[in-house]
């Protein structure tokens, strides 16, 4: 097996709601079990998942400790240092 350097490379863009609902998903965490964790409606929840409504800053936080993960996971599935200019 030869080494390689190479990085990997994105083949499909994520959304915001994607990002919850798969970090979710691989926790084996049903939406009703996460809404309550994260102290929010499971309507707002699914609507979250389904890009009907925006993350925001709080929502951020309470379902990043609800997953026990950074918020930047939730709210940048996509982001590539190297692509992204931070000025």
């Amino acid at each position: 097996m030869t080494e390689s350097n190479e990085r990997a490379r994105k083949t499909v863009d994520v959304t915001v709601g994607e990002s919850v609902r798969i970090v979710r998903e691989f926790q084996e965490l049903t939406q009703r079990e996460l809404s309550r964790r994260a102290r929010l409606s499971r309507s707002a929840l699914s609507a979250l998942e389904n890009d009907r409504a925006g993350l925001g800053v709080q929502r951020a936080k309470k379902l990043a400790r609800a997953l026990k993960v950074h918020p930047a996971v939730l709210i940048f599935p996509g982001w590539d240092v190297e692509e992204e200019s931070v000025a």
